[in-house]
């Protein structure tokens, strides 16, 4: 029996497709490090005040809706909340985005040091509920900061994802791939890490109080956006398919 002949190594196959990767230069990769980092500060934030859930790790929201489904119906609540929360941010950052233009970037950071202001404002105010709710929906905008042809680019805080593309990168960096593709993936990755640190310092000593540090953090990002100005021209976009 004949053995199939086989044209070209798996390198000569995959690393030209990791080559033609689009990305971002690496100004507009620090700002979503610093983007991922006041994620993961926010984020440390809502879990040690919810003691277990997520104000932006949705798929962990899920999993808690699920079991407290079964086992503790006002857990499942909760879930559900921060769940529709983040939805109802990810909506509001993309539609503003549509209407902010080519600085659309500055626009859903200056949304989201507002919407973490409300929710530094109301706690103590409102139900642990309101605040949280707010606060996942303001992690949910920031996800909308990255877009490109109508999907998000770079999501700041599903890190499952980065580590996947990290992976990848890495890969193809062992098999001829470009060297270092995979090192933006694993900075995004410390940053959150990093800040989550940060916003676990910050709850012990201020409690919800240190969500208005995460709002300046917001609004300076907003500034260095700014700065950067558009990372495509505004004819670029195309809006997202129904």
């Amino acid at each position: 029996m004949r053995e199939p002949e086989f044209r070209g190594s798996n390198t000569d196959r995959i690393a030209p497709r990791l080559e033609r990767v689009k990305t971002y230069d690496a100004r507009f990769w620090s700002l979503a490090a610093g983007l991922s980092g006041m994620a993961g500060y926010v984020d440390a934030i809502g879990f040690l005040k919810l003691g277990g859930l997520f104000v932006s790790f949705m798929s962990g929201n899920s999993t808690q809706l699920a079991v407290g489904a079964v086992l503790d119906p006002p857990m499942a609540a909760m879930a559900g909340r921060l769940v529709l929360g983040f939805v109802g941010g990810v909506v509001a950052g993309t539609l503003l985005s549509e209407i902010a233009g080519r600085y659309r970037k500055s626009a859903v950071l200056v949304f989201v040091a507002a919407v973490l202001a409300i929710a530094a404002g109301i706690d103590g105010r409102a139900s642990i509920g309101w605040t949280t709710t707010m606060m996942a929906a303001a992690m949910g905008s920031a996800n909308t900061v990255f877009q490109r042809a109508g999907e998000v680019s770079i999501g700041v805080t599903y890190m499952t994802g980065t580590l996947v593309k990290f992976g990848q990168r890495l890969a193809g960096a062992l098999i001829g791939g470009p060297r270092w593709a995979w090192l933006p993936y694993l900075v995004l990755w410390a940053a959150l890490v990093g800040g989550a640190i940060g916003g676990a310092l910050a709850y012990a000593r201020l409690g919800t109080d240190g969500l208005w540090i995460a709002a300046l953090v917001a609004i300076a990002l907003a500034g260095y956006a700014a700065a950067l100005g558009p990372a495509e021209p505004a004819g670029a976009r195309h809006r997202p398919a129904v």
